[in-house]
Order: C-alpha cells, then structure tokens, then sequence
C-alpha cells in the first residue's frame, strides 16, 4: 500500500534527471508576441470605443472579443453584461461586494436561466477586509448547495437511470434564496428589497442576448414541443432569436413577491406550494416539508497557501480542496515559463486531481472523512508530485482512481471586488442546461437537476464508469460539485483576485489555468481567454482547444497525451476573474460565454 493509502506502489517512477526542456523557438515566439502586443496595446489605447463606458477596452487580433475592465473603485465579472452593469449600479449607490453579488445574482437567474436561477443553489466565498492595517482578513463560506428530498434512498433511480437527469424526480431542494439570504444578514448594507427589484423589473422585459438566443436554438425541441416553454422562449411557435423582446412575467411576479415579503416567502406559502406540485405532477418527491427544513452551511473558507499567496475557497462537496491540491504540486516546480514539459506537468497535476475527485463526498454524511483531510494536505500533494513522471503520461489506472463521477453543465459565476477591498466569489447552478427541464408556469421557475449530481448504485455514468459509493443519495446530502469559487490573497494579505467559473467538470482545471496565466505574465482578460486543456482521465483524451500553442500540443503527443483538438466556439468552461495589482482593480469576463464585466 502507497504510504498515503491511494497511490499505488507501481505508479511511484524515479523522476528524469531532465527536469527542464527550453525551446529557443517558443523563447523567439514569446518574444515577438509581447512586441506585438505591446504595439497593439498603443493602438487600442489611442482607439478606445467606449461605448458609454470609458474603462471598457476592445483588443483586437484576439481569438474572441476579450474585454478588459479597468477600474479603480469596484468591479463585477459575471457572465451577462446586463448582470454586471446592475451589480456595479449597487456599488456606486455605496452598496459593498455581497450587496452587488446579490443584484448581479438575480439579475443572471433572470436572462441566463438556462445555467441559474433561484430555483437552484451553489456556493459562496466572502471575503472581509482587515479593520485595521497589518491584521488578517476574515473569509468565510456559504454553502447553499442543493440537498437531496427526504424522501430520496440509493435505489430511487434503480428502474428509471434517467430520472435523475430529467422530470421532477431530478430536482434537488433549492438552496439559492436561503444562501444569499444568510450573505445579505450577515454582511448587506443596501435593503433586500432594492436588490431584488431590478431583477424583477428585468424579467417582465428585456431583449434576448446573443448566449440565450444559442441556448434556445441547441433545445429547440424542448422550446417547441412543451408549452410551459414555448409560451416565453417560441410564441406562435417560433423561437425567439437575438434581439427579439422575451417576457417571464410569472419569474417577475415571484421575484416581485421575494423583494416584498423577503426569502421566506420562498420556502413557506403559495410559491412553495406551486414548486412543490409541479414537481409531483413531473414524478418527483419533493415536500413542502422539504423546503422549510432547508439550511444553510456557513464555515471559514477552506485555506490554503501557494508560493506565498493565501488561496480561500469552498469546502468539500465542492471541488476547492482539488483546486488547493493541484495548487500544492504544482508548488514543488519551477514554473516561470510556459514551456511544453511545464504544461504536461499541469495536465498530469489534473488527471491526479480528478482521481482525488472521486474519493470526495459530503462530509456532513459520512463518518469517515479522513480519506478527503489526506488527500488536501501539502504531504500528500508531494507523493502526488513524487508520481508525475516528465518523460510520459499514463494510463487512468496509474492515478488509482475509485469509481467514476458525473459531470456538471448548467452553472454561473459571478466574481467582485469593491473599493473597501471586500470580495465575493460566488457560483450557482441549476446543474444541468435548463436543468431537469421542467419550468414551473407558475412560479416562471426553471427546476434543477440536482440529483443528477449524486451517484446510481449499480449504474455506470456516461463515460462507463461505476459510481461512487461516497456520492450515493441520501435524505438531506449534498452531491459533489466541481465548483470552486476562490479568494486570492498577497502574502501580506492583501486582495489580488476573485475568480470562479462554471462549466461542469473542467472548472477546477479551467481555475487552475486562469491563475498561472496571471503567473506567466497575462493580464486579466488575456488570462481569462487564453486557451485551455482538459484530462477528466475518462474519457481517454485530452481535449485541447484547436488554437492553444502547437509546440505544446506537438510535445504532449510525444509523451502519449492522446491530444484531440476542439472546437474554440464550443459551450466549454467559464471563467469571471477580479484582480487588483497596484491599487488598480482589472475585470474580465470569459467570451466563452459572451460576458462582459463591468466597473468604475
């Protein structure tokens, strides 16, 4: 047995002697290419088109239209302009990070409803500056991550796989209202009422955007052929498109009726009880009881250190204790440069990180948790490290991974920083896109497909593996979650970054990336668009984004990384990323997803 108990004593390799490999080629490439953008860079400077916004700048020659937001008082960086201008709005009527968080929630629930909304959940890392200089900072977390009905049991799905994917019996008891319920009485300055109001307003009238508009056309079945649907997303029986006037009256009415009579009226009366029966009409369990004996888990964030810096993120069943031993490996390299070993060394740093992913479980459910405190602490990310071998990849068996976990689509981000220094980096979910694929016409709520998230006994997932035996349903639990919402401090304590992402699977990596980006020398939206690799070990490639550097792909076949190149303009991980440096507070939003953020 490995000495800390997952590793197997096969995959343990004596390390080459090599440990570097210098190409003058990418050396003259990176060079040329910072001359370029530094010629570009005065170009645009004195070609700004601001578009009533004067901080917004438009690069050109990118491979998307990456915005940079520069500021110097606050800034949003969340997936929807619209979103991020109202969470900005809340800061300059003196509201603080938590209080713009909010808005800018609700707001995305709003017009980007096929990845969030309130009838889901996530998490929520906020970060409390120092009263006084030279103390540390408080951060804590937020869990309103879904929980299973009390109903559920791990042969729920036995005859119906595909109920925890679609219908009522997929909805997991929503937790968005309660989280940002608890953030605004804990820490909210501006009243409840005014931050859910323009969400409100929002909802009775706004034009489709360009990522709605797509998400309609890929489901145009379910748009079509279920008339909860198509009465807001194809009237007459044609599908709204970019520009057209979209209405969710009944999602305003409810929120209208949230900002009045507060988050209660959420979990408790009418809106309750239509929830409820829409998804016992759909085959689902979920009670009323339910929903009022929902909570919140509010804990310090989960702490960690790289190279200095102090990393603060989510707790397990969410992935930021993967994130923080990815962080911890990485940690023992020289990686100054993009070199291509440097590379494979993250990739493998992943694989590595995804079998961890397959040992994590809610820890408020199982006794024995000691498996999850090893794998998170800096001795086991040196075994870790111990086990990458730079001269090839391996095998998935090589990283000993226990059973496999299912991924998660439907997801927002939404990452702050305001003037006091007082940061927020949120994620909320409603899992799957349009999540279980039941809208409520009453309520106007789209429904999560939570329970997807958990493991079917005795079913093998997408990929053909079989589940986890620590992600199995129970009444009350929590899945695991790929998400990873983070806080970023300087080794004096500082603010240097909120950051998060959504897309399913590959956000803990796509963090991961975003954050050695900025190490390597990229600004905020160069690092947020750069382009990526994925390896979830299963399936057996590494999905590598058609334009990242060729050298490096060419490098990583020669180790037998099994590269499949991908399309850029496919739906893959987001990334909303905050970084202040020198007093100045930059913002980017991924256009991946075509946000922009937003600041002053």
């Amino acid at each position: 047995m490995h000495p800390m108990g997952f590793l197997s004593e096969k995959s343990i390799r004596r390390r080459p002697t090599n440990d570097s490999i210098h190409d003058l080629i990418i050396t003259g490439i990176i060079t040329l290419g910072s001359i370029v953008l530094l010629y570009w860079w005065h170009l645009d400077f004195h070609d700004l088109r601001t578009s009533g916004n004067r901080n917004r700048i438009y690069p050109r020659g990118t491979r998307d239209p990456a915005y940079l937001i520069k500021a110097y008082n606050g800034a949003v960086a969340s997936e929807n302009e619209l979103c991020s201008k109202m969470g900005v709005g809340v800061l300059k009527q003196g509201g603080n990070a938590v209080d713009a968080a909010i808005s800018a929630t609700f707001c995305t629930g709003v017009v980007n409803m096929f990845s969030s909304g309130i009838g889901g959940g996530g998490f929520m890392i906020v970060r409390l500056p120092p009263e006084s200089p030279g103390e540390p900072s408080e951060v804590w977390s937020i869990n309103f991550r879904e929980t299973a009905p009390a109903l559920s049991n791990q042969t729920m799905y036995g005859n119906n796989p595909l109920g925890s994917r679609y219908g009522g019996l997929a909805v997991g008891v929503p937790g968005e209202i309660r989280g940002l319920q608890e953030a605004h009485r804990r820490w909210g300055t501006i009243p409840w009422k005014d931050l859910v109001e323009p969400a409100a307003k929002l909802a009775a009238r706004w034009r489709v955007q360009r990522e709605l508009a797509r998400r309609i056309q890929m489901y145009s079945s379910l748009m079509l052929d279920s008339p909860d649907w198509s009465a807001i997303f194809a009237p007459q029986g044609i599908l709204l498109k970019e520009g057209d006037r979209i209405s969710r009256e009944n999602y305003s009415r409810t929120l209208s009726i949230i900002a009045e009579q507060g988050p209660d009226a959420f979990y408790d009366g009418p809106i309750a009880d239509a929830l409820v029966e829409k998804v016992r009409q759909t085959g689902g369990i979920l009670t009323t009881e339910d929903l009022k004996q929902y909570r919140v888990r509010v804990d310090k964030a989960f702490h960690g250190t790289y190279r200095g810096r102090h990393v603060y993120t989510n707790h397990a069943p969410g992935a930021g204790p993967l994130l923080l031993q990815m962080l911890h490996v990485l940690e023992n390299y020289d990686l100054t440069e993009r070199t291509p070993l440097n590379v494979h060394r993250v990739v493998e740093t992943l694989k590595f990180a995804f079998a961890s992913r397959t040992r994590m479980s809610d820890p408020a459910s199982h006794n024995d948790t000691q498996r999850m405190e090893i794998m998170m602490t800096k001795e086991y990310a040196h075994e870790i490290y111990t086990n990458i071998t730079d001269d090839k990849t391996h095998p998935p068996e090589y990283y000993n991974p226990e059973y496999g976990m299912k991924p998660d689509h439907g997801t927002s981000h939404t990452s702050i920083i305001d003037r006091n220094g007082m940061a927020v980096s949120l994620t909320t979910t409603v899992n799957s896109v349009f999540g279980c694929h039941v809208l409520d016409p009453i309520t106007g709520m789209v429904l999560n497909d939570e329970m997807d998230d958990f493991s079917v006994p005795d079913t093998p997932n997408d990929f053909g593996l079989w589940p986890s035996p620590y992600n199995f349903p129970l009444p009350g639990k929590r899945p695991v979650s790929s998400t990873a919402p983070s806080i970023i401090e300087n080794a004096d304590g500082s603010i240097y970054a909120s950051l998060g992402g959504s897309g399913g699977a590959r956000i803990f990596g796509s963090i991961l990336q975003v954050l050695l980006n900025l190490d390597w020398g990229l600004d905020a939206s160069e690092a947020v668009e750069f382009s990526r690799l994925h390896d979830q070990l299963y399936p057996l490639v590494l999905d590598a984004d058609e334009d990242y550097p060729s050298e490096s792909l060419e490098f990583l076949r020669r180790l037998g990384h099994n590269v499949t190149i991908a399309d850029i303009n496919r739906i893959a991980a987001v990334v909303q990323l905050v970084v202040k440096r020198d007093g100045v507070i930059y913002a980017a939003s991924d256009s991946r997803k075509n946000g922009i953020a937003a600041g002053y």
